[in-house]
């Protein structure tokens, strides 16, 4: 086996790392109004997965790259966000609004890629990440997840996709659970019926039965 050179390696500080919350699922689920609540509850760092600078390229990538160009962007997000919460949870406890699930779940749909493939694909770089202490995938009807949608504010092309190209809605909610199989992390939040603030309080809860 070849030995990563240093400078590939990750940085980890001394000090005694703070738990990792990752929030995961299809857009206008709930994830950023979560993950607002719990960042103030915990009293926790809040990052998203495509991390500044990254996050102002994304339009331009999904527009002019190819799926493999795309895949690499996103990695490199993925890489990126995790040397930050790596850092940022010396400090305390961190709330990641997606991750690695994300990047899988989300370029399979995207381009009809098997969700093992993609997984396949992102394997040699797993030492890098950062493992989160728990993986809430969040998960409503379809119905529900279309009234969402309806009133979201911060509407990208992803989000208008997801109800308007034909099998996409399905093909995600498909990959996530694949994803959510193998996932160690993985805990399902249904949001039916269930306010942010419930949903907090539940959050909040089972981190704390977690770290006992």
């Amino acid at each position: 086996m070849t030995r990563t050179p240093p400078p590939y390696q990750p940085f980890y500080y001394e000090t005694e790392p703070h738990p990792v919350v990752v929030l995961e699922g299809v857009s206008g689920i709930g994830k950023s109004t979560l993950a607002g609540l719990l960042a103030k509850r915990l009293k926790a760092s809040r990052i998203h997965t495509l991390t500044s600078p990254h996050t102002g390229w994304s339009s331009t990538v999904n527009a002019e790259l190819r799926s493999l160009p795309q895949f690499a962007f996103y990695l490199s997000g993925a890489l990126h966000a995790s040397d930050r919460i790596r850092q940022a949870r010396t400090h305390g406890p961190v709330v990641a609004d997606r991750y690695l699930s994300s990047v899988i779940a989300c370029h399979a749909a995207v381009h009809r890629v098997p969700v093992d493939a993609v997984t396949a694909f992102l394997e040699p770089f797993r030492f890098y990440m950062e493992a989160p202490t728990r993986t809430y995938y969040l998960r409503c009807a379809e119905d529900e997840l279309r009234e969402r949608m309806a009133v979201k504010t911060d509407v990208k092309s992803d989000d208008t996709d997801l109800l308007k190209v034909p099998d996409r809605l399905p093909r995600l909610l498909a990959n996530f659970a694949r994803v959510a199989e193998k996932d160690d992390t993985a805990v399902w939040l249904d949001t039916d019926d269930t306010s942010p603030e419930e949903l907090a309080d539940w959050v909040t809860a089972d981190m704390e039965r977690r770290l006992d």
